[in-house]
């Protein structure tokens, strides 16, 4: 895991409390801050997935070059 994976879910999960919270006590405030707290969450955590699968691709790359010796 990685930074942007870890913070990017912690943003969604508030983001979606906040959501919650907006919901329950019919503040349109809080339920537009917390839909977009957790949309910005998402994106972050997707970015942080797509960091990683880059890093175990060139992981995978460099593994199969050695084994071909280049």
């Amino acid at each position: 895991m990685n930074k942007d994976q870890i913070e990017g879910g912690m943003k969604e999960a508030a983001g979606k409390i906040q959501k919650e919270f907006g919901k329950a006590v019919d503040s349109p405030k809080h339920t537009i801050e917390g839909g977009m707290k957790e949309v910005a969450g998402k994106t972050q955590k997707t970015v942080g997935n797509i960091k990683e699968d880059v890093k175990d691709a060139r992981k995978d790359g460099d593994r199969e070059a050695a084994k071909r010796g280049m």
